[in-house]
């Protein structure tokens, strides 16, 4: 099935971001693709992307070709532009996702300083108190700051770049995930137990936890994204 003009599922740019066109057109693309609103095998029209984002189609071409580096889609004589997303490919960006947030959380417990500690920590206490009130979008902000709090402890730069190709969630997805009670509880445990085992530089149990974390909530956004619409 082909995209039309009146699909709702991206949004138009912003007219604050042109100076970055090119740049945002890509990641509301690449969003749109890894939250699921594009179906593996789907052709896209580039004169209709460009149509729904409200912009002309030399940044809509531009943004496809850096997907097509990605592997999320594929241009083929005839056929045009293809998604490319599927469900083995968001496993993969799972485990390699896991992988480096992993490493990284190894090397923040070694090299966290007391200042960094106690911001962890007073994070941990703001998330503990959004998870009681169930504010999902708090949630969301907290969480990218927990992260973030970790990746700078790490001190890494070649990790943290690497990382940047295995963001997958978007905010419509990580409300989604946040949403829910169980998996709001679960999160709230798992990070308060990444963040006890970084404070006590304890790098092999950090490695440990912050992969499960991340294969576990990978796990759910596969689930909300590919599994429950087989089962539909």
């Amino acid at each position: 099935m082909e995209s039309g003009a009146g699909d709702d599922r991206i949004e138009k740019i912003d007219p604050r971001f042109l100076t970055t066109l090119r740049d945002h057109v890509h990641k509301t693309l690449r969003a749109a693709i890894l939250s699921g609103r594009f179906r593996a095998d789907e052709r896209v029209n580039e004169r209709q992307l460009a149509e729904q984002l409200g912009v002309s189609t030399t940044p809509i071409k531009e943004a496809l070709r850096q997907l097509e580096t990605e592997g999320l889609v594929e241009t083929l004589p005839r056929r045009g532009v293809l998604i490319r997303f599927n469900a083995g490919w968001a496993e993969e960006m799972i485990l390699a996702r896991a992988a480096l947030e992993s490493m990284i959380a190894h090397l923040a417990a070694k090299r966290i300083t007391r200042d960094e500690a106690s911001k962890l920590d007073d994070t941990v206490g703001l998330m503990k108190a959004a998870t009681a009130d169930g504010g999902a979008d708090d949630l969301i902000a907290l969480n990218e700051t927990f992260h973030e709090q970790i990746h700078i402890a790490s001190r890494c730069q070649y990790l943290s770049r690497m990382i940047e190709r295995q963001q997958f969630y978007d905010a419509s997805i990580r409300r989604i995930i946040h949403s829910d009670n169980k998996e709001r509880d679960k999160a709230l445990a798992e990070h308060t137990a990444i963040a006890a085992a970084i404070v006590s530089n304890d790098s092999d149990k950090a490695e440990r936890v912050m992969r499960d974390h991340v294969v576990r909530s990978g796990e759910t956004y596969l689930n909300i994204v590919f599994r429950k619409k087989e089962d539909i």
